[in-house]
């Protein structure tokens, strides 16, 4: 039983993790003064993701990078469709298409190998974020 929530803990960590950059991007980056704040808080939060892998080999470590890999383009996937929305220079939009394009792609490519492994954080990932686009 243990084992089979431990998917799904860390599909929720992820989840929860991705919203939370999402909410510090959306009310943060257009304040110049707290750019230092926000910068900290995403490497607090980059860092628990690193320390969540920490002790983790073989089989368990691979979905559990994979999972926090999904919630962390997923964020990638969600500033950038903010900076499509918001941003003002043309070369910064592209650049956010760009960013779109190659993170969906990846996203599609872990979710297909968390298919093929039969790891089942596939489907809470799905079910958080949507089909990789």
């Amino acid at each position: 039983m243990i084992m089979q929530t431990k998917p799904l803990l860390y599909g929720l960590v992820g989840f929860f993790v991705g919203g939370f950059i999402v909410s510090v991007a959306a009310t943060t980056f257009d304040k110049p003064n707290e750019q230092a704040s926000t910068d900290t808080s995403m490497t607090a939060i980059m860092q628990m993701s690193t320390e969540s892998l920490k002790g983790k080999m073989g089989d368990e470590f691979d979905k559990a990078f994979v999972a926090e890999m999904i919630a962390h383009h997923q964020g990638a996937i969600d500033m950038a469709k903010l900076s499509l929305e918001n941003a003002k220079h043309d070369e910064v939009k592209q650049l956010s298409r760009d960013i779109i394009a190659a993170q969906e792609k990846e996203i599609a490519q872990m979710n297909q190998w968390q298919k093929d492994w039969g790891y089942a954080a596939d489907s809470v990932h799905r079910m958080d974020h949507g089909a990789a686009h």
